[in-house]
């Protein structure tokens, strides 16, 4: 019988938004998650801080510490494009704690500060991954962090490995942005995976629903905390909305792994947080003119 294991999914909290009350949509939805049922880890996929803030990551770790530390699970994070590595070292460590907040990950090292780690969660074997470009918002895997990857991945787990990285190596193709920020190599990423026990591959970064597979391996993008994308907007715009969701992911079982997406209960959903031209990048703040 195959092992089971359920994933609480987050990621794009970006605390300390100029726009959102961040702090407030992430208490938001780990309220409303609160009842969820025979959790065994919480992985974060990254932008924890908006403006990349020791204190911001530490303001994450600690709502979703104390969420963790309830249920005495463990919770992982990863680097996004709004983050910095020496603020995320500093917070988070390895980015995979325990739920008493023990570091409990194995970095890679070397890797000019890169963030990537790897952890054993009763037998699921979890790897975060570095996509980190400073300065960009696409992300990137390079050389040293796929070999490291695939050196980890030469030797199978008990129940198989969960991949976490904040670009994903996939895209919607009529999006007029999201073919541009996501991750640039993914075809070497899909090279490294390719045979391998990965079971799923966890991503962000889009603050949207998103499935797909690469080279086979099922590929999830779950909805942002401090905003979601509305694909309703006019051709060429992009349009963020208010409404926390994250996604849970149950791995084993007939259909796994199986991906399930809840949403905070927030008066306030659906209401326009800005609006952005693709092109321009003009940006209306607010109801859409």
């Amino acid at each position: 019988m195959t092992a089971r294991h359920r994933i609480l999914h987050l990621s794009d909290t970006h605390l300390r938004h100029p726009d959102v009350d961040a702090a407030a949509a992430l208490a938001r939805i780990l309220y409303d998650v609160r009842f969820l049922p025979e959790l065994d880890l919480v992985v974060v996929s990254g932008d924890i801080a908006d403006d990349g803030s020791v204190d911001g990551c530490v303001d994450v770790r600690e709502q979703v510490g104390r969420f963790c530390a309830e249920r005495g699970v463990p919770h992982v994070y990863c680097t996004g494009n709004h983050d910095t590595r020496a603020a995320f070292a500093a917070a988070l460590g390895s980015g995979h704690l325990a739920a008493d907040g023990t570091d409990i990950g194995t970095p890679m090292t070397g890797g000019s500060g890169q963030r990537a780690a790897v952890s054993v969660v009763a037998g699921l074997r979890v790897i975060t991954l570095d996509s980190l470009v400073p300065g960009q918002v696409h992300g990137q895997l390079d050389p040293a962090q796929l070999a490291w990857l695939r050196d980890v991945l030469a030797e199978s787990a008990v129940a198989g490995s969960v991949l976490v990285l904040h670009h994903p190596p996939i895209a919607v193709s009529t999006s007029p942005i999201l073919g541009s920020v996501n991750l640039r190599n993914a075809d070497e990423l899909a090279e490294a995976v390719q045979g391998t026990d990965v079971r799923a591959i966890l991503c962000g970064h889009f603050h949207m629903q998103l499935s797909g597979l690469l080279r086979g391996v099922p590929v999830w993008v779950t909805p942002g905390v401090v905003t979601r994308i509305d694909f309703t907007s006019r051709p060429g715009w992009e349009r963020a909305v208010l409404g926390a969701g994250a996604t849970v992911v149950d791995l084993g079982g007939p259909a796994t792994p199986l991906f399930h997406v809840v949403h905070a209960r927030d008066p306030r959903a659906g209401e326009q947080v800005y609006l952005v031209d693709a092109v321009s990048r003009e940006e209306v703040v607010g109801e859409e003119p």
